[in-house]
């Protein structure tokens, strides 16, 4: 049995290893660090009210070394009318400490994260090549991800799938 066969002991040739096909997984971009979903309710008067007065020593009180390296997502739970000011005021009390700052859930802050990273990178190495996309993942990866990276491979791939080598689906072929 020759190497360049890629056959094991059974006679059964991988086909996958042997594939000129490139694996792209998000899940290797995922951002390390803390997620934190800050919920402003409890700095509302009855958790609906902002009395600026009140808000405002709240925060001169809150310990923001509690979210120093993490990413952070400003949310409120109640249906409070909460004036955007007060986001930013929030965001300038965590600038020294968060790596990043939003306002929305945690899955707003997950495509956030992914698209800063995604925008920011090198696709040159499939230039010309078939690609596939994992779909599977154990972190969450937001749906959004999917269709940005999708975007970015095949303006400069041969074609581009989704799935695994051994059940994948075609997305796209250059003409």
């Amino acid at each position: 049995m020759a190497p360049k066969d890629l056959e094991n002991n059974s006679g059964i040739v991988n086909r996958v290893a042997q594939s000129k096909l490139l694996s792209f997984n998000l899940e290797e971009y995922y951002p390390k660090g803390n997620r934190v979903l800050l919920d402003i309710k409890d700095w509302l008067y009855e958790g609906f009210i902002l009395r600026e007065k009140e808000f405002r020593a709240q925060l001169e009180t809150h310990d923001w070394t509690q979210y120093q390296d993490a990413y952070v997502a400003l949310n409120c739970s109640t249906e409070a009318i909460v004036p955007g000011w007060s986001y930013m005021l929030i965001a300038s009390k965590l600038q020294p400490y968060a790596k990043k700052v939003v306002v929305g859930t945690l899955e707003h802050l997950e495509t956030s994260l992914y698209q800063t990273v995604l925008e920011n990178l090198d696709v040159s190495e499939y230039q010309d090549k078939m690609v596939i996309i994992k779909g599977c993942s154990n972190k969450p990866v937001p749906p959004n991800a999917y269709l940005w990276i999708m975007l970015k491979i095949q303006a400069v791939a041969k074609s581009v799938m989704y799935g695994e080598a051994c059940s994948s689906v075609p997305l796209f072929k250059a003409k």
